[in-house]
């Protein structure tokens, strides 16, 4: 079975090469390829997650080396693959949501011409993210990381005729590569620290190893999770992700990309145990980011980015879990998958509704959709409840373990960060109530911003409808995105309690990741109660605002920090006065420096020269008269010096 490893990502790999290479005779069929070949990722990853399923609980992990990259004296990197109850976790989501995305996309995408190309992107990325969750080393890690870099950038820029996506997915590029160099240091570290960057060896070789080493290297990882998983600081990218194709979002936001940086602190939870200050870095940073997106989720109009402010609220709620230790571990992952379940139903709920509303994104000209899209409507609603914690359903299992192992961590430490994650709770139930309010309930709004003109097509690969304001004529999606929905709504409803029976999903990944259950001044019950009573009046404030009273079809003014949200609290005005800016006085200052110090030193050295030499050339002019003077002249210089001695 060990053997089947690699084809996890050679099948989505050969799809993306066949797809992208094999020109426009694949058009009719390519799709249902691609689609083919990610559930055939899959299958074998099934099939492996049984043969596992047969082994002892302690030696389940299975490698499989390729081939020798780099063999040369000193420094060996390999083509190896590692699939352990870690990665196993992350193959199962990737390829699972990622074929239900794919399904959904045959239908979503019908209309574009450049389908093909479309699906061949999302093999690649498939590709690239299996590849990062199954290496054995952290060079091989780096491959897929970057692999996932690229396909992201090439699907959120997919429709380039538009320069908000073009711009978008530029943006997204480069905020990357800003994480992406901290780990290429993390690696550079690793293999000076401990001569490897194979897991094993330098997992365990930490205890050996002085804290700040382990500081420093804790804290590049960090800077690369924050690129890839949106976290504040490297967070800017996210909003603006959104101009990629709708699956594109389902994709980036709920089984792959954003949460790669989970898994890499994950991964590396040795080196965060033993450096302490980096691990509460990483605490910092979830605690911090959980707050920031729901505040910006909770003024977006705009249906995609108010759950794409969702998505960096609920991976902060990961990357704080993942902070706490051997206490979170588990329980970050185990958000992180029934994350992947709701989000990517909430998402393709969300393209479901702009296929029947003219590609129309603003909520306020939404309203009273449920009797039209009934499928939509139930499981979108299956996916809210689910996010928001409804007691029973798998967003309720797992933000509550991470809520109750916050205050697990104990003392003040334990208190600040247990009341932000009921914090965070309470907002999430807001904005996502206020998300379900203004899509399918109240009056219909979208008949009061509607001119008469002729109906344009309603998938949105034909983007130039966008604010015509032709009159939607809602209506269910049809069943190629209907029935992905449908299987994500079960896992909404279902795979955390699943999870939780006797503790099924602790005692699964506990071998690898370690568990510590911590001493925690609250009671479950407690915790529980709590996180049940913020629900509830996060719902009550949402209803009172937009369940209650007609809601405006253009948004009001606001209040300083709602005007400030929908600007993603100025994150992109702070990266411009800090960041462009600074660059460019930094730039100016270079150049100058470099004209007038360095070039100066330079350039005068060789004015010096020159013009000394050229002094000296006029004593060789060709004129005898002018050789006979010199040698006069030398010769009384000569005499008078000779004399002048011997009077001495």
């Amino acid at each position: 079975m060990e053997n089947l490893i690699g084809w996890l990502v050679a099948a989505p790999l050969l799809g993306a090469v066949v797809l992208l290479c094999g020109g426009k005779r694949l058009d009719r069929l390519g799709h249902w390829l691609g689609t083919l070949l990610a559930a055939a990722s899959f299958v074998i990853g099934v099939l492996l997650f049984v043969d596992m399923l047969g082994e002892d609980e302690h030696h389940r992990a299975m490698h499989q080396h390729l081939f020798s990259w780099i063999p040369v004296s000193g420094f060996q990197a390999d083509v190896a693959f590692q699939l352990d109850q870690l990665s196993m976790t992350f193959v199962l989501l990737i390829t699972g949501v990622g074929t239900l995305i794919h399904i959904y996309s045959v239908g979503y995408m019908e209309h574009d011409d450049r389908r093909r190309r479309f699906f061949g992107y999302l093999n690649l990325f498939l590709a690239a993210m299996l590849l990062l969750v199954i290496a054995d080393n952290y060079l091989l890690l780096y491959v897929g990381w970057e692999g996932v870099g690229l396909a992201s950038y090439l699907l959120i820029g997919f429709w380039q005729h538009k320069p908000s996506a073009a711009t978008a997915a530029k943006k997204a590029f480069l905020v990357n590569r800003v994480g992406d160099v901290g780990l290429s240091i993390a690696i550079m570290l690793m293999f000076t620290t401990f001569g490897t960057f194979t897991f094993g060896p330098v997992l365990e070789a930490t205890g050996e190893t002085g804290e700040g080493k382990l500081t420093a290297i804790g804290l590049m990882l960090l800077l690369a999770a924050c690129g890839k998983s949106a976290q504040v600081p490297l967070q800017s990218w996210l909003g603006d992700a959104m101009e990629g194709p709708t699956p594109v979002s389902a994709l980036i936001h709920a089984a792959t990309m954003v949460t790669a940086g989970v898994y890499l602190i994950t991964r590396s939870g040795a080196i965060f145990n033993a450096a302490p200050d980096a691990q509460t870095a990483v605490v910092t940073v979830g605690a911090v980011t959980l707050i920031f997106g729901a505040i910006v989720g909770c003024a977006k109009d705009d249906i995609k980015k108010a759950l794409a402010g969702s998505t960096m609220s609920q991976i902060g709620y990961m990357i704080l879990a993942a902070g706490l230790g051997p206490i979170g571990y588990v329980f970050a992952i185990m958000h992180l998958v029934t994350h992947g379940f709701f989000k990517a139903g909430l998402f393709l709920g969300a393209g479901s509704v702009m296929h029947g509303m003219n590609d129309e994104v603003d909520m306020r000209k939404y309203g009273g959709l449920r009797t039209y899209m009934p499928i939509t409507f139930i499981t979108f609603g299956l996916g809210y409840l689910a996010i928001i914690g409804f007691p029973g359903l798998s967003g309720f299992f797992s933000k509550d373990k991470i809520i109750e192992a916050a205050f697990a961590k104990g003392g003040t430490e334990g208190w600040i960060l247990g009341g932000t994650a009921l914090l965070g709770a309470a907002i999430t139930a807001y904005y996502m109530t206020r998300v379900m309010l203004l899509t399918f309930f109240g009056e219909e709004r979208w008949r009061k911003t509607a001119t008469r003109s002729p109906e344009a097509p309603s998938a949105e690969p034909a983007a130039e409808t966008r604010g015509e304001h032709a009159e939607p004529h809602p209506h269910e999606s049809p069943k190629s995105m209907t029935i992905p929905m449908i299987v994500l709504a079960f896992g909404s409803v279902f795979a955390g309690g699943l999870f939780s029976i006797g503790d099924r999903f602790v005692h699964w990944l506990e071998p690898v990741t370690g568990h510590d259950h911590g001493d925690s001044p609250l009671s479950a019950t407690t915790v529980t109660l709590s996180t049940v009573a913020v629900l509830v009046v996060g719902v009550a404030l949402a209803w009172a605002q937009y369940g209650r009273k007609p809601v405006p079809v253009v948004a009001p003014r606001g209040s300083l920090l709602t005007r400030a949200a929908r600007r993603d609290l100025l994150q992109d005005d702070f990266n411009h006065v800090v960041l462009v800016r600074g660059g460019e006085h930094l730039t100016r200052s270079l150049v100058y420096v470099d004209h007038k110090l360095v070039d100066g030193v330079v350039n005068g050295t060789a004015a010096s020269v020159g013009g000394l030499s050229g002094r000296l050339r006029r004593l060789q002019n060709g004129y005898a008269r002018s050789y006979a003077v010199s040698m006069f002249g030398g010769t009384a210089v000569l005499i008078a010096a000779t004399l002048l001695m011997r009077a001495v």
